[in-house]
């Protein structure tokens, strides 16, 4: 008993110990069974993993993967990719501020807030493509386990996967009866309750059905009147069928979706720096508005505007696997999906009308891959053709009747408006192969490429918000035409475009096609001098498609295409089980050369430098991580990784800061991107009876500070910050019951996910406050 409480003081105190990839640890239930405790004991049994397509022990599989398994999520409360940080050093998350989320791994990523926007890390759901970051929101639910496969991915999943894959395993069906109920009550009366019911419906037909429900009261608190935001409501669902249809086909069904109309974030004002300064007198209540407490919850919004979300997502993924032969399988995956999007987000951190934003999204993805997989001796190889279309519209409304932009444009009528649109169209062909090549035992040469063509076609402007706009922008244009004796054009009408090209020549239609090819590779070979010890070296390039901006723009060279950027990545790593597999050490060095890295910049126009997608010619991140996991008694496991990233422009890269400072950016450090990330865990399982076990856990996720943009400027500073989570429980020895407590942020750090400057201010988005609650658990 001694022992037990040993380990108890010792996990109290290994907040310097880290979750994050479960390697070693596998559920103790059947496959997609989560079990009534929070996570089942520490064992060092290999997570069965498909990484490369193919099933693999977690600690064979020759790259950087962090993995956890669907009871270890559900225990540290991750319920979508944001929440992935907090286990997954490298990994980071940015709330754009307009509904759009962005991801970052070891610092690759793509900085834009329109609804197209191509990612760098590429989301998946079964291996089956979320292929834009906004439809991710339900893909952490009801899992086996999450795969986070660092590095470019190009080769075997193709483009927007230069940072990495994430790849979410969902709970399948069984063939006997089950089922589980999760629910939890938390701060801010926030209920989350889950269930599943699976079985057979008839011999080789099993089904599983997954729903989830979450609602709650708004966490932020408007710090000028009474008033709160933030609210949740969310329903989302998940039904599978796998049928054995004969000894070599076998057919899965997997439809899923979910309905989001919960609360848009609020800002938190930071300072206000008038767009245009002479106007600055006109808007005295935006520049004598008091600025935010440095609190998590503070915040302020317009009263009477309902920052709401009508969101809704739907998807459905065929998959066939039939043996051709006993060493050859033919895979035929399938997927569509849809997404609506209706949300409005205050932009400017007060109450007052400074700017708002209402974006109107639909998205449409379909996607296909035949792939055959084959084992051939010494070989195992995998060939594959791929197709994609994804077609995105955007309809945006920008109001700024309270601001000196309205101050320049409409002073008489005080309602500037603007409603930007991007229209998107991507065909995307592709065709890969795979070899991995056993020499012996001890040495496996792999080698991959993927031939890739995507062609663009685009449309997208800024139109009028409204005539008084209209008129406005007509004025503006003829006042710069007049000055150059050039013909005045017509009065712009409200569905018209708004900009001129560089030759004056006013736009009717801002569109056209982009047509781009790249071929993605990996090489690479890893060595086993011991048993369950892997040295491995790789060298791999990957491509992230070029993409069109959204934005409000005047001039017809801010909607141009950017052109695809690439990484060329190298990385040596281990993976070790020592001691009698009471440590698992993995760790890894890697270096990343950028080439035409995309970044939402400005381009000098006629009417100054104004906003666009630009290219850094050239830039290299590099950077080593390492993690050390300890099971030093029966049930404790104590985890420490930990991630360093050196990433800098290499070349020069003039542009502007957040203020309009012309600079050349050569030798900064990339924006959202910490030196240091580092993650600790622990969890404790011991009985505390013959029918009775209690459950302790930790975690503690910490990142140094970064910027918010390139130039270095104060006001773009995002602090250190560190987020401690505790939980404790007890429940019954066969798992089929549990209750728990749980504490999140529970020392309440104030950090921010965002800084940015929008019309007249600059304003932050500020992470979660302290949360704490009780959480039930049951299965049949």
């Amino acid at each position: 008993m001694m022992m037990k409480w040993k380990a108890v003081l010792c996990l109290a105190g290994a907040a310097v110990v880290v979750p994050v990839a479960a390697h070693g640890q596998s559920p103790s239930g059947p496959a997609g069974e989560a079990p009534a405790s929070a996570e089942p004991a520490a064992s060092p049994a290999d997570i069965v993993v498909t990484a490369q397509k193919r099933a693999q022990s977690l600690s064979t599989v020759p790259m950087s993967v962090t993995a956890l398994t669907g009871e270890q999520l559900a225990a540290r409360g991750i319920n979508d990719v944001q929440d992935l940080a907090k286990v997954t050093p490298g990994l980071n998350f940015v709330q754009s501020g307009s509904g759009v989320p962005v991801y970052s791994l070891r610092g690759v990523g793509f900085y834009d807030t329109a609804v197209g926007a191509r990612p760098t890390v590429s989301v998946y759901v079964d291996e089956a493509p979320l292929p834009f970051s906004v439809m991710t929101t339900g893909a952490a639910f009801d899992l086996e386990r999450v795969e986070v496969l660092k590095g470019p991915q190009g080769t075997l999943f193709g483009q927007n996967a230069t940072g990495g894959a994430i790849n979410y395993i969902a709970a399948k069906p069984r063939d006997e009866l089950g089922a589980g109920v999760t629910a939890s009550f938390a701060r801010f009366n926030t209920l989350d309750a889950q269930g599943y019911v699976t079985g057979p419906l008839a011999p080789g037909l099993n089904a599983r059905l997954a729903v989830r429900g979450v609602r709650g009261d708004g966490w932020q608190q408007s710090y000028t009147r009474n008033d709160s935001l933030g609210r949740q409501r969310m329903l989302q669902g998940r039904f599978l069928l796998d049928w054995q249809a004969s000894d070599r086909l076998r057919l899965s069904l997997n439809l899923n979706g979910f309905i989001d109309d919960g609360d848009t974030q609020a800002g938190q004002l930071l300072t206000v720096i008038p767009l245009f300064a002479p106007f600055a007198a006109t808007i005295p209540l935006v520049t004598n508005y008091p600025r935010s407490p440095e609190t998590p919850r503070a915040a302020d919004w317009n009263a009477d505007t309902p920052f709401r979300k009508d969101n809704s997502f739907y998807q459905a993924v065929l998959r066939g696997d039939y043996e051709l032969t006993d060493d050859i399988t033919l895979v035929s995956l399938n997927s569509y999906s849809r997404m609506r999007m209706h949300q409005r987000i205050d932009l400017d951190g007060t109450s007052l009308s400074n700017g708002d934003q209402t974006v109107r999204g639909r998205i449409t993805s379909f996607s296909t891959e035949e792939r055959l997989t084959g084992n051939f001796g010494p070989a195992t190889v995998i060939l594959g053709l791929n197709y994609a279309y994804d077609r995105t519209r955007e309809d945006a409304f920008w109001s700024m009747p309270y601001s000196t932009q309205n101050s320049y444009f409409t002073p008489l009528t005080n309602d500037v408006a603007a409603a930007p649109y991007g229209y998107q169209d991507f065909n995307t062909y592709a065709a890969f192969g795979n070899v991995d090549y056993d020499i012996g035992r001890l040495v496996t040469l792999h080698a991959g490429a993927r031939y890739t063509k995507a062609d663009l076609r685009y449309e997208g402007c800024s139109r009028p918000g409204n005539q008084h706009s209209a008129d406005a922008s007509t004025r503006l244009f003829n006042g710069v035409l007049a000055m150059v004796g050039r013909p005045l054009i017509p009065p712009i009408p409200l569905n018209g475009c708004s900009a001129l090209d560089n030759n004056l020549a006013y736009a009717e239609h801002i569109g056209g096609t982009f047509n781009e090819d790249s071929l993605s590779w990996r090489v690479g070979v890893d060595v086993k001098p011991a048993e369950r010890v892997l040295l491995y070296a790789n060298a791999s390039r990957g491509y992230k498609a070029g993409s069109v901006p959204v934005l409000s723009g005047t001039s017809v060279d801010q909607y141009l295409p950017v052109k695809q950027e690439s990484v060329l990545a190298l990385e040596a790593g281990f993976k070790a089980s020592l001691f009698g597999r009471m440590v698992d050490v993995t760790g890894a060095v890697f270096n990343y050369d950028y080439s035409d890295k995309q970044l939402q910049g400005r381009i000098n126009t006629l009417a100054g430098a104004l906003l666009a997608l630009v290219n850094v010619p050239k830039s290299r991140i590099r950077g080593f991580e390492g993690q050390v996991t300890v099971y030093p008694t029966s049930g404790l496991s104590l985890t420490a990784a930990a991630t360093y990233l050196d990433s800098k422009v290499t070349s020069d890269f003039i542009n502007y800061t957040i203020i309009g400072t012309r600079k050349n950016f050569i030798g900064n450090d990339f924006p959202y991107t910490p030196k240091w990330q580092v993650n600790l865990d622990g969890n404790y399982r011991f009985p505390v009876s013959s029918r009775l076990d209690a459950n302790l856990g930790v975690n503690y996720s910490y990142r140094t500070s970064t910027n918010a943009g390139f130039g270095n400027e104060p006001l773009l500073y995002m602090k250190d910050y560190g987020v401690l989570d505790l939980r404790a429980g007890f429940g019954s020895s066969d798992g089929r019951w549990q209750v728990s407590a749980f504490g999140r942020n529970v020392t309440n750090s104030y950090y921010w996910t965002n800084v940015a400057k929008l019309f007249d201010v600059v304003r932050r988005l500020a992470g979660q406050p302290a949360t704490y609650g009780i959480q039930m658990n049951w299965r049949l």
